[in-house]
């Protein structure tokens, strides 16, 4: 069971990157999408890499969400 994340609205946001599991709620991927974007380097998506986490850039993500 998976869970429930509270999510602050894209154009609120303060943070400049969000972790995984934030950024696929708001495109409604699922966080593995996300993760095999990083790896094979396509996708909509391009992750900034924090030591060995993913994190994804805010401005990328209400980009994506407005061309939906």
């Amino acid at each position: 069971m998976s869970k429930s994340l509270s999510l602050t609205p894209l154009d609120i946001e303060t943070r400049t990157t969000l972790p995984t599991n934030e950024t696929a709620a708001h495109i409604n991927r699922r966080p593995q999408t996300l993760r095999a974007w990083a790896c094979m380097g396509g996708g909509l998506l391009q992750p900034v890499r924090i030591g060995n986490r993913l994190a994804w850039r805010v401005a990328d993500i209400r980009r994506l969400v407005a061309g939906e």
